[in-house]
């Protein structure tokens, strides 16, 4: 039970109801090993940044595709590495282990899974916005509701499936990706500046003291 005798979530239907939201800063797709440098050192200059990465969806059962795509955003510019042609590479490996950088993600087991599949580091440097929004009564652990709550925005899920191999990223999945990253980085920003306040949430679900609850005869 929550000791602030309420939690905070938001429901499918509220979640509908809500705008779509839009990444209106710079993307640069990332394909070659000059070009991962030349991101990397712009990236360290940032000191926080959003984290994601997207893997080609798998239709047969059993089948276990590697990592395409490594998403790194700073407030207004997202760097998309084709980890499918690059390979995780000694300059991306030493910026995952890099501690003097933090990097904000969701979920990040699942992302250090994925990439592990493809070489072994040690991740540094990292935090997970699950644990960050305990602290703040939400209870929902998805990015899109996180976003939700936070901005009264919704983050379109319509990408979520395409082929992140394909020869050239379209429009749509470049602007999908960049916002996941960088919707991570903007949660992080607004909880760690106290911009939201959990007691105003419109979002809020009051908790029944364990003394008020029904116990069995």
């Amino acid at each position: 039970m929550s000791d602030t005798g309420f939690t905070i979530s938001i429901t499918k239907e509220q979640l509908a109801t809500l705008p779509i939201e839009e990444f209106d800063g710079q993307i640069t797709v990332v394909e070659t090993l000059p070009a991962v440098s030349e991101a990397l050192m712009e990236i360290r200059h940032a000191g926080t940044v959003g984290f994601d990465t997207e893997t080609k969806p798998s239709f047969r059962k059993g089948q276990l595709n590697k990592v395409s795509l490594m998403q790194v955003s700073t407030a207004d510019h997202c760097y998309l590495f084709r980890i499918n042609k690059t390979g995780l590479c000694p300059e991306i490996i030493s910026f995952l282990e890099d501690p003097g950088v933090k990097k904000v993600g969701l979920s990040l087991k699942d992302d250090f899974l994925v990439l592990h599949r493809l070489a072994q580091f040690e991740p540094a440097g990292f935090i997970d916005l699950q644990e960050t929004v305990r602290e703040f009564t939400i209870t929902d652990a998805s990015l899109q509701k996180i976003y939700a709550i936070i901005f009264n925005r919704r983050i379109s899920k319509s990408q979520r499936l395409s082929n992140w191999e394909a020869p050239v990223l379209t429009v749509s999945q470049q602007s999908y990706a960049s916002i996941d990253a960088w919707a991570c980085l903007r949660i992080h920003s607004a909880l760690t500046s106290h911009k939201f306040n959990p007691d105003l949430s419109p979002y809020k679900i009051t908790v029944k003291p364990e003394s008020e609850e029904e116990t069995p005869a």
